[in-house]
């Protein structure tokens, strides 16, 4: 995939906005309603937003330190990797959620949430946002960030920008599924 780098952000960063959004929309949701759960082992509202915020104490401070110490002139394209590419796709959210294992330092159920965890949610986009308005001046192919599932392996920071924005997608599109199953129930 190539694109104009200034399409790619933009598209992100409308994405990331999105995201910010609908996350603001739950907080007017009671904590029960936010704590729901269809089944015992899927996860609530506040469940999936915090799989997120955990998925941020990796990303952000990587991606920031690699836009802080990149020399890379931006690029007018984007031409993304295989391996990124692959990652980002898969991240992207479907009609019917292809179901993926979480690593267990990842994974919430169980953990005991409040609306502090959409507030961070939210913090952590507005952090996002700020990240990719830096990247405008640095080159997405040169810069490289390693990833939350091996220090070893490095992708380009447009796949990264990628990866986070379309997993923030997906499981914002899980907690609306569970909103909508909580507002059926309520009718």
């Amino acid at each position: 995939m190539t694109i104009k780098s200034a399409h790619l952000l933009q598209d992100l960063i409308e994405n990331t906005q999105t995201n910010r959004s609908q996350a603001e929309e739950l907080i007017s949701l009671s904590i029960e309603e936010l704590n729901w759960k269809a089944e015992k082992k899927s996860w609530s509202i506040l469940e999936c937003l915090e799989h997120l915020n955990l998925y941020s104490n990796f990303y952000l401070p990587e991606i920031s330190e690699r836009i802080e110490n990149s020399n890379k002139i931006s690029s007018v394209n984007f031409t993304s990797g295989i391996v990124g590419d692959y990652f980002a796709k898969s991240m992207l959210p479907r009609k019917k959620l292809n179901k993926m294992n979480t690593f267990k330092d990842k994974n919430p159920l169980g953990s005991k949430l409040d609306k502090k965890t959409i507030t961070r949610f939210i913090s952590d986009q507005t952090q996002l946002l700020d990240l990719l308005n830096k990247s405008r001046n640095i080159d997405l192919n040169k810069t490289k960030t390693a990833i939350s599932i091996s220090k070893l392996l490095k992708l380009k920071l447009g796949d990264t920008f990628r990866i986070v924005v379309y997993h923030n997608q997906r499981h914002i599109a899980q907690a609306n599924k569970v909103l909508g199953t909580i507002l059926e129930k309520n009718d």
